[in-house]
């Protein structure tokens, strides 16, 4: 006698037909009584799987659809040809969608049900393949079509803070990328600024201009941060905005909660920070400088980049044999409390205390705050 009961098994088998079958020769051997008591089934049972075994051979031990034979509410195959049509022509709307603004006389439901059961859904890229993608758009690109500025705060990474603190080192990074190399120039600064996005821009600027970077055609895209844009009640442009259009260049602001248009250098950012600020001990600031430089060096001519075929931004630049000078990879991180320096402060004479501040610094001090 069979333990284990008839649904049971039914429950847990894989293959419900060959059950059936044994149920079926038991019967055939035994008779219907011994095969429901050892099979633990009603006499019914057996006599149903008998019948359809007689019927219809092996075949007959499957499943029945129990799916109506009259379905009077079934949508009519003109409205699922017209759903499928404009499916196939609009793939990326969706089913409430294509409801909506073609008036389709069934639920949302049903329509999402047409179209799956077609097999003609959209099917989602994964993230990494997204990325592969915009690689190779940005592979199409020209060298200094466009350049990605955004800052960073360095007072959340543990194993820079301390240091920064005793040292009284930098607590904001500024970065230019350029994505079709991957070029990358860095600035240092105290404070978030739009005074030093500003100097940042005009240094970084000026020296790819002397390395024959041609910045009329050059795109400078950033997000709507106050070091970049000023106040969101100014009127005028910002002095960062000024300083880019000024060298013929053109200053983009991203839209609102579009992040992702910022994640190539968003992506640096995190690369820096786990090869040079979790790694690198510094035992003073001119220490950090030096640190700095020979990265962005090291980052430029020397680290293959595996994402734009094992190729570093020097290795990218000569396959383009553009006019751009190779000087453009050695140019070196900006310390922006030294340009403001070099800008706005003159040092005194032997014989005097103090610092004498320029007229365009003194103008600067006079004048209403910036909008930070």
């Amino acid at each position: 006698m069979c333990p284990i009961g008839y649904y049971t098994m039914l429950r847990k088998s894989k293959d419900k037909s060959f059950l059936r079958h044994e149920m079926v020769l038991f019967a055939k051997e035994h008779g219907k009584k011994p095969a429901a008591r050892a099979f633990k089934t009603t006499v019914k049972t057996v006599k149903k799987w008998l019948f359809r075994y007689k019927e219809l051979g092996y075949q007959g031990l499957k499943d029945l659809s129990k799916a109506p034979i009259n379905m009077p509410n079934k949508t009519p195959k003109y409205i699922e040809d017209r759903v499928l049509e404009i499916k196939k022509t609009l793939i990326t709307w969706g089913a409430l969608r294509i409801k909506r603004d073609f008036n389709i006389p069934r639920s949302d439901k049903t329509i999402a049900r047409i179209i799956r059961s077609n097999g003609i859904l959209r099917s989602r890229k994964k993230k990494h393949v997204i990325k592969n993608d915009l690689r190779e758009m940005k592979a199409l690109w020209k060298v200094f079509q466009r350049m990605n500025v955004d800052t960073k705060d360095l007072t959340d990474i543990p194993e820079y803070y301390l240091p920064m603190k005793i040292l009284k080192l930098y607590p904001v990074q500024f970065t230019f990328r350029e994505p079709v190399t991957g070029l990358t120039l860095l600035g240092f600064g105290d404070e978030k600024t739009l005074t030093n996005a500003t100097i940042f821009a005009d240094v970084i600027l000026s020296k790819l201009s002397e390395c024959n970077v041609n910045l009329y055609g050059l795109t400078v895209q950033s997000d709507n941060g106050s070091e970049f844009i000023g106040s969101y009640q100014a009127k005028k442009d910002s002095s960062f905005t000024i300083k880019v259009t000024g060298f013929g260049a053109e200053h983009f602001t991203i839209p609102p909660r579009a992040h992702t248009w910022q994640a190539d250098v968003e992506t640096l950012h995190n690369l820096i920070e786990n090869e040079f600020f979790k790694i690198e001990s510094f035992s003073s600031k001119s220490d950090f400088k030096n640190k700095a430089t020979a990265y962005q060096l090291f980052f430029n001519t020397v680290r293959k980049n595996y994402y734009k075929g094992g190729k570093t931004p020097l290795d990218i630049l000569r396959e383009r044999k553009t006019s751009i000078s190779e000087r453009v990879c050695l140019i070196p991180p900006i310390f922006l409390d030294e340009e403001f320096r070099k800008r706005y402060i003159t040092q005194p004479a032997a014989s005097k205390r103090g610092y004498h501040l320029t007229t365009s610094a003194c103008s600067m001090r006079d004048s209403p705050p910036m909008h930070m």
